[in-house]
């Protein structure tokens, strides 16, 4: 089993930035992907931003440019790095790690993004 905990989560003004953080613990060895999804009320969950172990970023078009995510695989830590934000990027944030040898992903409790004035 593999536990995320989620940080950093808030309220901002828009044109802020927030940063969140996210700790794995358990049977971590196993994690390749790590990253991170948000859920707005009425929506489904999509993707934002995802790392490999080997460094390997994959972004959604609405973030890219302002979102970096980042790891530190010493510290089984994943980081999202927000700048920008707008109301849009309201929403609750999870984050996701997948185990190809659990053939399984974890996710996180959640953390609440909100921009608004």
């Amino acid at each position: 089993q593999v536990q995320l905990v989620e940080s950093g989560g808030g309220l901002v003004q828009p044109g802020g930035s927030l940063r969140l953080s996210c700790a794995a613990s358990g049977s971590v060895f196993g994690i390749n992907v790590m990253g991170w999804y948000r859920q707005a009320p009425g929506k489904q969950r999509d993707l934002v931003a995802t790392i490999t172990n080997g460094g390997t970023t994959n972004y959604a078009d609405s973030v890219k440019g302002r979102f970096t995510v980042s790891r530190d695989n010493a510290k089984n830590t994943v980081n999202l790095q927000m700048n920008s934000l707008k109301p849009d990027d309201t929403a609750v944030y999870y984050c996701n790690a997948y185990s190809p040898l659990a053939f399984r992903a974890y996710w996180g409790q959640g953390t609440q993004v909100t921009v608004s004035s």
